[in-house]
């Protein structure tokens, strides 16, 4: 295949990542399908162009590549093998890029399922935010056969601005993926207690990111979060139940491997500390307003959603 193939893709789970992807997909010629549990979602898919399914099982009919773009191993296990799953209704010898971020143990396990069933699985988990989504300039970690990697390849050129090709077996990607979430999480906590920390001093905070992005303290999170506190706007465009999860599984692996994480665990218990507090579906810049709730210090006004 070159990569001007078009592919008959399907799309599972069309957030503000999904939806993104299809978006890029259909900008390089792919004809796509689509479905997620959120009507409105899957009727947003259907407004670009794209054919808008009642399942999984649907949207995979016939399909070469199935890109599945939820949460978490349960749901990738559920869009695959569930009712109305989409292995059964792809194309024999056709590819799953799974995206969801999970425990490499648990990619092993659904690309085994897979390979008896003559799907191949990419493990595939993504990087890069909703606005890298919709441009196609997403960053894919991701491991598989090579036969899986040429025949995604289209898709996954539409959908990337790099792919990261790093082996063939099942859970390299998601491994990558674990040290990049764990980075994540550690940089957004930082952020938070930084600029909240900023405001006790008097500072004005417009300002402190203004120097700060300039500074060495600098870091990607709080270049692309710190907007969000400044503008009170916490609508999830990344969720705080996103780090719990991610977070948990990085502790778990270090339980397992008896790996200290102290940085990483600090950073576990504020998310977890933001979600007890009715935050969890809320942004990941949240934390911010954790801190502030219990220092007594104000910030930009929330926006109620």
């Amino acid at each position: 295949m070159t990569e001007t193939t078009s592919l008959a893709v399907a799309m599972i789970g069309l957030g503000s990542m999904g939806l993104g992807m299809a978006k890029s997909l259909l900008a390089s010629g792919h004809t796509v399908s689509g479905y997620d549990v959120t009507a409105s979602a899957t009727a947003a898919l259907g407004d670009l162009g794209a054919r808008a399914c009642t399942s999984p099982a649907d949207a995979a009919k016939g399909a070469q590549i199935a890109v599945v773009v939820v949460v978490n191993a349960a749901q990738t296990e559920a869009v695959l093998f569930g009712d109305n799953g989409i292995v059964p209704a792809m194309v024999p010898g056709g590819v799953v890029i799974s995206c969801a971020t999970m425990a490499p143990d648990a990619v092993r396990a659904l690309a085994e399922r897979c390979s008896q069933r003559d799907i191949h699985y990419l493990d595939a988990p993504m990087s890069g935010g909703a606005a890298r989504a919709g441009t196609g300039e997403l960053t894919f970690m991701a491991s598989g056969s090579p036969h899986a990697f040429a025949v995604a390849r289209p898709a996954l050129d539409a959908m990337a601005g790099k792919v990261y090709e790093l082996g063939e077996a099942p859970g390299i990607g998601a491994s990558f993926k674990i040290v990049n979430q764990l980075l994540a999480g550690v940089h957004i906590a930082a952020a938070c207690e930084a600029i909240t920390f900023a405001s006790k001093l008097g500072l004005d905070i417009d300002k402190v990111y203004e120097v700060i992005t300039a500074s060495a303290g600098n870091s990607w999170m709080f270049e692309n979060r710190v907007p969000h506190i400044l503008e009170g706007d916490y609508a999830p465009k990344s969720a705080v139940n996103i780090f719990t999860k991610d977070l948990g599984i990085v502790s778990d692996i270090g339980r397992t491997e008896t790996f200290p994480l102290p940085i990483a665990a600090s950073a576990l218990q504020l998310f977890l500390a933001t979600a007890a507090a009715g935050m969890g579906r809320d942004d990941d810049a949240s934390p911010a307003r954790l801190i502030a709730q219990i220092t007594g210090i104000k910030l930009p006004q929330t926006k109620e959603h």
